[in-house]
């Protein structure tokens, strides 16, 4: 593994030149990445000291911050496997290190399990002195597990698989590949960095020398005026709000600006004026919120994966087709099956099955090659984009045996400025129930009004099947404290219709808001 990334950053220092910032509202704080790298090995060090050792697993609950990125980069210079919790989701009194076998858990809260500490020793313990003690370079395996995943879901307990040295590696020589992050490159992350993904973009710091800059979800809009990225990675939910901000921007525009101009500087003012492009997954995004940005001037890269396979198709200058999550990855095949479901087949698959899930659910995902069954429905084009029409599980059949893919009705009413979400459910196999999530600043009776204006517009744009007969507004609306949003900002569907069920079987037609 001569090219291996992970490799390369667990055994050799970077480059001069790149930084890592860290943007909290209070100010930011600017790190050589040589620092970064040596603040980390002295952590290393440490934490050997503690007893952790190759394969043992280190547990962190904490908000994005230093420490988090420093007891990652530790790990990988021991050999140790990085486990990662949401705090909106997880406590450190809930068994987790028992149930995860972790080796030790850092968190940000109250260390009051046993074998929890404070994330405050971390920074201390990475200015340490050395004392002329070295580490002998950890060299992987693309078998080897770097870290273990817990899967967001839509539904029920997280479950968890370990990620693959050689899936990540794959990963991060792709996206290189097609983007080209070098000098000069300032990376926006600010989604949980419990998410494994979200840490590939250090990774791809150490490796090939540009900046990348990690702050909050809560701290993202102020970050990108004061920072001014080149690249900003962010879900749909993100760049809808973005949207929504520019739109009212522009509305304050003098009456002698035309819509074009007014939608540039809007974006400009709010994103600043390096943007090279902008990078979007986890949910599928709407076609117009993709439209509104490319014409805006920022180019919008929607790509698709799942945990279970890491990055599977991206979008990306040269080969980008709206409206599909791009062309296949090198060392990634698509195969789909009679019915469209996509199934995916990696050289080096991200693990070989669930390490914890309910019984039988393994093998319905993970085939004996390690073929994985997304659930997921789409087609290739004949240019090999990928189209991902929705999931398996989302298809309605209804009682004269006509199947609904929910997925665009669902789109088609979010694009109400009102509508943040919207789900949509069947609850008697005869007509369909929407239930909307509204925009933060929507209600009351012009929450209502707009609702039902979409509603209309929607039912006009679809047949007679696929008509929606009444929305449930819901309150409150959908975030991922009360779970009906995951940590990558997508409806947990079966949580929403536990949520709201009797509201959806009782309701006959029309608009229905729920009130606090």
């Amino acid at each position: 593994m001569s090219d291996s990334v992970i490799n390369h950053i667990a055994s050799r220092a970077p480059s001069p030149g790149g930084r890592v910032s860290f943007f909290r509202l209070g100010g930011t704080r600017t790190m050589e990445l040589t620092e970064l790298h040596t603040r980390a090995g002295r952590l290393a060090l440490w934490l050997r000291d503690l007893g952790i050792e190759r394969g043992d697993r280190i547990g962190v609950i904490a908000a994005n911050g230093l420490e988090w990125v420093l007891l990652d980069l530790a790990a990988i210079r021991l050999g140790a496997v990085t486990v990662g919790f949401d705090p909106a989701k997880f406590d450190t009194d809930t068994g987790l290190r028992e149930r995860y076998r972790l080796g030790v858990l850092f968190t940000d809260g109250p260390a009051r399990a046993p074998g929890s500490r404070a994330l405050a020793e971390i920074e201390v313990a990475a200015a340490l002195s050395d004392d002329g003690r070295v580490l002998e370079p950890v060299v992987y395996s693309p078998d080897d597990v770097l870290s273990l995943k817990l899967t967001s879901g839509s539904t029920g307990e997280p479950k968890t698989l370990t990620a693959s040295v050689g899936s990540i590696d794959d990963d991060l020589r792709a996206v290189q590949e097609m983007f080209a992050h070098g000098d000069g490159d300032n990376l926006l992350v600010f989604l949980p960095l419990s998410v494994l993904q979200q840490r590939y973009w250090t990774y791809s710091a150490l490796r090939w020398g540009h900046d990348v800059t990690i702050c909050t979800y809560e701290a993202a809009f102020p970050a990108l005026r004061a920072i001014r990225p080149t690249v900003v990675m962010g879900v749909p939910g993100f760049f809808e709000t973005a949207r929504k901000h520019i739109e009212a921007r522009m509305r304050g525009a003098g009456a002698d600006t035309d819509e074009a101009t007014a939608r540039r500087d809007g974006a400009r003012r709010l994103f600043g004026d390096r943007i090279r492009y902008l990078w979007t997954g986890s949910a599928p995004a709407s076609t117009g919120t993709l439209a509104f940005f490319e014409d805006a001037g920022l180019p919008i890269f929607e790509g698709y994966g799942l945990n279970e396979t890491c990055i599977v198709t991206k979008n990306h200058p040269g080969a980008h087709r709206r409206g599909s999550v791009g062309r296949v990855l090198p060392g990634k095949r698509v195969i789909l099956d009679a019915e469209g479901v996509i199934h995916v087949h990696a050289d080096h698959p991200v693990c070989a099955g669930y390490e914890q899930a309910p019984p039988g659910v393994s093998e319905r995902v993970f085939a004996p090659d390690g073929t994985v069954r997304t659930n997921d429905i789409g087609h290739l084009d004949e240019d090999g984009f990928l189209f991902v029409h929705g999931r398996a599980d989302d298809v309605i059949v209804l009682d004269n045996g006509r199947k609904v893919v929910v997925r665009p009705l669902e789109e088609r009413m979010k694009a109400s400025p009102a509508i943040e979400e919207c789900v949509v459910f069947c609850p008697t196999q005869t007509r369909l129930v929407a239930v909307v999530s509204p925009a933060e600043d929507a209600s009351g009776p012009d929450l209502e009004r707009a609702v039902a204006e979409q509603l209309a517009l929607t039912n006009a744009a679809f047949g007679p099947d696929e008509q929606i007969r009444a929305v449930v507004v819901a309150s409150p609306r959908f975030s991922v404290g009360n779970g009906l949003l995951t940590s990558q900002l997508k409806p947990r569907r079966g949580r929403v219709l536990d949520a709201y069920r009797s509201r959806i079987h009782d309701t006959e037609g029309g608009i229905h808001a729920v009130r606090d």
